[in-house]
């Protein structure tokens, strides 16, 4: 059995899946690829994942992709210990949270970390280059395309804060109606696919978004914060602002 995993260390949707190896102590290999030289767009990697994004995981030569799908089919093939509710009704909660922290969060934390991070990283490298990685990718060429004529619009960065406000209180209300985890008393595979964005979250100096009056995300990430699985998730450089925080100064 071999299990490899195509990603990026900086990667929310790849520090997702790495979690959720950790808490199931899984062994793998790390095939990291390097944002910055267009690895996730080579031809040799696109065979794999046509999507052109990471992660995708290869288990005994069988590529599977999308992290959502990753982790449903990590629970099923090593079932201990268990990260989906123990019930069907439980479960079809934890696919739920997944759809509406993919839907919402996750695409709204894309616009501030390419405004802080990313994209100022890009620019600097001409305009000719961002066209070809933006024509490149299969899934984000417009998205790349913005950033070359425009750059992160000010519009985008205050819906995106709105939708991450907005998904900040909905957390707030599951973990406080049936905690301590986000979906009950068992920490499922929608822990893991929130960890990223709160810490990204964390990472973009965003805190204050739940400081005030939002207690149950602090005390979660604090106490998700304790376990193994997360110093091993979060190795140096894992953090945007470790990477292209350099990148900027230099």
């Amino acid at each position: 059995m071999t299990l490899e995993l195509y990603n990026f260390a900086g990667s929310t949707c790849s520090q997702a899946v790495r979690f959720c190896l950790a808490e199931k102590g899984i062994e793998w290999i790390d095939r990291r690829l390097v944002f910055s030289t267009g690895q996730h767009l080579s031809k040799e990697y696109l065979t794999l994942n046509p999507n052109g994004v990471v992660p995708t995981l290869v288990h005994n030569g069988i590529p599977i992709i999308d992290s959502t799908v990753i982790m449903e089919y990590l629970d099923e093939e090593f079932p201990e210990p268990p990260m989906m509710g123990e019930s069907s009704v439980d479960r079809a909660k934890v696919r739920a949270m997944l759809r509406y922290l993919a839907e919402v969060p996750q695409a709204a934390i894309r616009f501030p970390s390419f405004n802080k991070f990313i994209g100022k990283v890009l620019k600097n490298r001409g305009a000719e280059e961002i066209r070809d990685i933006a024509d490149r990718h299969p899934l984000r060429k417009y998205f790349y395309r913005q950033l070359l004529h425009s750059g992160i619009l000010e519009e985008d960065l205050e819906r995106a804060n709105e939708q991450l406000r907005q998904a900040i209180e909905r957390v707030e209300k599951s973990i406080a109606e049936a905690g301590p985890w986000l979906v009950g008393n068992r920490l499922t595979i929608a822990d893991a696919y929130l960890l990223p964005i709160i810490d990204r979250l964390v990472d973009l100096g965003m805190a204050e978004l739940w400081k005030k009056d939002c207690p149950h995300v602090g005390e979660w990430y604090e106490m998700i914060s304790e376990r193994p699985a997360f110093s091993e998730t979060y190795y140096p450089g894992s953090r945007l602002s470790e990477t292209y925080g350099i990148e900027l100064k230099s």
